[in-house]
């Protein structure tokens, strides 16, 4: 009778045993590290927010007409060329 008892008490404290050894706190106290790890290697200068000198190069005009040209481009992008018709109707 008393190896009927033993059984399911050891089964039952096997199981719980496994419960007891997690790794969660381990990993949670280092969750998000590497992301934001790789972020700060992203930034080239990460002072850029200091300078307060003004940018030099292109003017506001030129600018605006390449930015609308740049929004143009994929409201009505160019039509691609039919690749099965090259070689066709050409000299030879």
């Amino acid at each position: 009778m008393k190896t009927a008892l033993y059984l399911p008490c050891t089964a039952l404290f096997c199981l719980l045993a496994g419960c007891t050894a997690t790794t969660t706190p381990v990993l949670d106290s280092h969750f998000g590290e590497s992301v934001a790890l790789l972020k700060a290697q992203q930034i080239m200068y990460p002072d850029a927010y200091r300078n307060t000198n003004p940018v030099s190069g292109i003017d506001g005009k030129a600018g605006a007409s390449a930015y609308q040209r740049y929004q143009k481009s994929f409201a009505a992008p160019e039509p691609q060329p039919n690749v099965f018709t090259i070689g066709v109707g050409g000299r030879q």
